[in-house]
C-alpha cells in the first residue's frame, strides 16, 4: 500500500498547511454523532464541500491535487458529487500553469437519455486519468468510480483524496488494483480522531 499525507511527506508544506487550516476552520464538524455514507457512525464529520465550493478552498485543493499528479495524467475525475469540485478546481489551476488537463465526473447511475452512460466530460478510452474523492471512509465510492473508469477503457494511473479516514483501507483497495493512492490529509492532521 502506498499512502502518504502531504503534511507527513513535507511536500508542499505551505500549501498543505493552508489547505489543512481551511479544512479545520470551514469543513470539520465535531458536534456529532454523524452517520457516514458507509453506515458507520462517527463523532466528527468532514463537510469537504465547505472547502471545495469556496474560492480559496477550491484553489488550495486544486493546487495540491495538481502537484501530486503524474505527468502522463490528462484528466482527473471521480464520483459525483464529492469529486466534481476537486476535478474542476484541479483542471482550472492546471490551466494557469499551461498544463492541459480535463475534468470529468462519474455518475452514480447510468443515464438513459441524451448521450447516456456514467461518464460525463471530455474523456474516452485510452485516456490516462487520476481518480479523486473528497473523503474516503471505506473507499467504496472511490473504488466504484475506478471500476466504472476501467470498464469504459480509461487508464487509471493514480488515485487521491482530500482526507483519508479509512485507516489505510482505501489505499489497500487501490493497491489490489495496482493503483497508487495518496491522501492530502489524515484525521490526525485535522486534529480529530474517532471516539
Amino acid at each position: 500500500m502506498h499512502q502518504i499525507s502531504v503534511t507527513e511527506s513535507g511536500h508542499l508544506s505551505d500549501l498543505s498547511g493552508n489547505l489543512i487550516e481551511h479544512l479545520k476552520s470551514h469543513a470539520v464538524r465535531t458536534d456529532g454523532p454523524f452517520t457516514l455514507r458507509s453506515g458507520q457512525v462517527s463523532s466528527w464529520y468532514l463537510d469537504a464541500r465547505q472547502t471545495t465550493f469556496d474560492g480559496l478552498g477550491a484553489h488550495l485543493v486544486g493546487s495540491a491535487v495538481l502537484a501530486l499528479l503524474y505527468d502522463e495524467v490528462t484528466a482527473v475525475g471521480g464520483m459525483t458529487m464529492g469529486a466534481d469540485p476537486i476535478s474542476i478546481a484541479t483542471a482550472v489551476v492546471a490551466s494557469t500553469h499551461i498544463r492541459p488537463l480535463r475534468a470529468f465526473s462519474v455518475r452514480k447511475e447510468v443515464k438513459t437519455h441524451g448521450v447516456g452512460g456514467r461518464l460525463v466530460g471530455p474523456v474516452g478510452a485510452g485516456d490516462v486519468v487520476a481518480a479523486v474523492d473528497d473523503t474516503v471512509t471505506t473507499g467504496g465510492a472511490l473504488i466504484e468510480s475506478i471500476e466504472v473508469m476501467l470498464e469504459q477503457g480509461l487508464v487509471v494511473a493514480q488515485a487521491a483524496c482530500v482526507v483519508d479516514r479509512s485507516g489505510g483501507a482505501a489505499g489497500e483497495l487501490c493497491a489490489e488494483r495496482g493503483i497508487p493512492f495518496t491522501a492530502l490529509a489524515l484525521p490526525v492532521d485535522l486534529g480529530v480522531e474517532e471516539r
